[in-house]
């Protein structure tokens, strides 16, 4: 096999890892114990864990954009790319532990700066363009502040992984994601807006 072949299979197998346990929890010899390889072949490829994680994370950062990407580029409107979104969104979110952005907080600055930079050069700008574009098609309302708005989404998303404000006894994750999603959307809609989004979350919600 490539060398370029078993990093992928590496940081792919690190990912589902990842996703499900947290970061915190999952030592070198649990990725190498799931990957059927050797510790050696794990250092062979990365320097240490902290690496790995920042490799993982570039890989999953780039293909949530390569996404969205494509969501934005093949939607009719700015109502339709949020209730595509909000799809997403929910897929994504079901397998994904809460604990791994507080992990990459306190564990992994140099994988944490790489999302800070995502959420303030990615994120928040794609929400301004949505918004932008929605209050010109008479979607969202006409006295918004976008900045303000893509702000405060970024904050709600990530208020969403805190464990203080949301225990997980207490609450479904993705339930409070949605939830959160649903008051970020239908606070900014027109009434023409929510009748289009409330058409579009009839058709991809399932029977």
């Amino acid at each position: 096999m490539e060398e370029s072949n078993i990093s992928e299979k590496i940081l792919e197998g690190t990912e589902l890892l990842f996703t499900k346990y947290g970061v915190r929890s999952v030592s070198m010899d649990d990725i190498a114990r799931h990957l059927s390889v050797s510790k050696k072949t794990l250092y062979q490829h990365f320097a240490d864990k902290d690496e790995l994680v920042y490799r993982m994370s570039e890989r999953y950062l780039a293909r949530t954009s390569r996404q969205y990407d494509e969501i934005q580029n093949t939607s009719a409107n700015s109502v339709e790319e949020l209730s595509r979104i909000s799809v997403c969104m929910k897929k994504d979110f079901e397998s994904l532990n809460p604990s791994m952005l507080f992990d990459l907080q306190k564990f992994h600055p140099k994988a944490w700066n790489l999302y800070n930079q995502h959420k303030s050069e990615v994120i928040s700008q794609s929400v301004v363009r949505n918004i932008n574009q929605g209050m010109k098609d008479g979607f969202f309302r006409a006295n918004l502040n976008p900045d303000i708005i893509a702000t405060a989404r970024v904050l709600m998303i990530e208020n969403a992984f805190n464990d203080q404000l949301f225990p997980r006894d207490q609450f479904n994750f993705v339930e409070v994601q949605t939830q959160i999603f649903e008051l970020f959307v239908y606070g900014m809609c027109t009434e023409k807006g929510r009748k289009l989004y409330q058409k579009y979350k009839e058709i991809t919600t399932p029977n």
